[in-house]
């Protein structure tokens, strides 16, 4: 989710490079078409994990309407601060709506740290086939030191609730129940997985799984052991879910359960997130998300990043599932001090 678009002016006192310095945190920024005429601009996201000299995260941005983002691999050059990271889908700029036609980018930049702030600017560029086609990008990140403080309210943020909206290929649930399944007219979705290609994917209209099928699931389901991950506290009762392969595209399959009911069934993953909405359950305290592996993929076991947003907080979690163990997360619900101000 995009936290916050910064704009910043005049000529930065750069301090001296040290070994020390890193790439690690938070980016945001806004790219803009380097073409002649009035162009629409990118409002950009870049959340990296800086190991050595590479570079691993989430890249994400917003344009006309619509939030995509991709788990992504690079690397970081310590004498020259530079950060590279290739192929990245992003909608040609003078597509007219969201199932436009993507231009395959690569991203460079340089790390650049004064004593007011830390900034990475460059630009994503295209491949050689596709630069008469799809123009330059130049972007400024800069990145947000508050992240991770509960007192900056993301919900209140304009930016932020564009992001916050559901898109025509994400999932949206809003009625979990504890006692049956999503079935039906309920909102339990089977994604139709497209073959990859250079233009956008387009999400299949969501299809039903029979009762009969979801009992099924549901039965393998509870044949196996939930490891816990992690305890998550959670601001609110709607959540965005966010799934990516993180190690090599492989094939991996998954269902992902709330309290033991099926959600989404049969999900392919790949570098470009899968966004659930959820409305969770005001009467618990805790739930309980789980993935299950439907296959092991190429390489076992079946391994995910998943994110997740409450609008305040973002959570970065890796699970791992296999054919006897689900990968499970609490979900606990903060408590907010009555006496305190908003």
């Amino acid at each position: 989710m995009l936290r916050k678009t910064l704009f910043w002016a005049g000529t930065l006192f750069i301090a001296p490079f040290t070994q020390a310095q890193s790439v690690t945190g938070s980016w945001y920024g806004k790219a803009d078409v380097i073409a002649q005429g009035t162009n629409n601009n990118y409002l950009t996201e870049l959340i990296l994990k800086q190991k050595g000299n590479e570079v691993e995260g989430v890249f994400g941005y917003y344009f006309k309407d619509s939030y995509q983002s991709f788990f992504v691999r690079g690397s970081y050059d310590k004498e020259t601060r530079e950060v590279n990271i290739r192929n990245l889908p992003m909608l040609l700029y003078a597509s007219t709506s969201r199932n436009g036609i993507e231009c395959p980018m690569n991203f460079v930049g340089t790390l650049m740290v004064s004593q007011v702030k830390s900034s990475l600017n460059g630009s994503f560029y295209s491949n050689e086939k596709y630069k008469y086609t799809c123009p330059e990008l130049r972007v400024n990140f800069a990145l947000d030191a508050s992240e991770g403080k509960p007192d900056e309210v993301l919900r209140n943020m304009a930016v932020g609730k564009k992001f916050w909206k559901p898109q025509e290929e994400d999932y949206v649930v809003t009625n979990p129940v504890e006692s049956k399944p999503l079935v039906g007219s309920a909102p339990l979705v089977v994604p139709t997985v497209a073959p990859k290609k250079e233009t956008p994917a387009i999400a299949a209209a969501p299809a039903t799984i029979s009762k009969t099928d979801a009992q099924q699931l549901i039965q393998r389901f509870e044949a196996r052991k939930n490891i816990y991950s992690k305890d998550l506290e959670i601001i609110g009762d709607s959540l965005r879910i966010t799934f990516y392969d993180n190690g090599d595209v492989d094939g991996d399959i998954i269902s992902v359960f709330l309290d033991k009911n099926p959600v989404l069934v049969r999900q392919e993953l790949s570098d470009r997130g899968t966004n659930i909405y959820l409305a969770l359950d005001s009467t618990k305290e805790v739930s309980e998300l789980s993935m299950f592996a439907e296959n092991l993929g190429k390489i076992p076991p079946n391994t995910a990043l998943m994110v997740i947003t409450d609008g305040v907080n973002r959570y970065e979690v890796f699970l791992s599932s296999n054919l006897t163990q689900n990968a499970t997360v609490r979900l606990k619900r903060k408590k907010i001090d009555p006496h305190r101000l908003p």
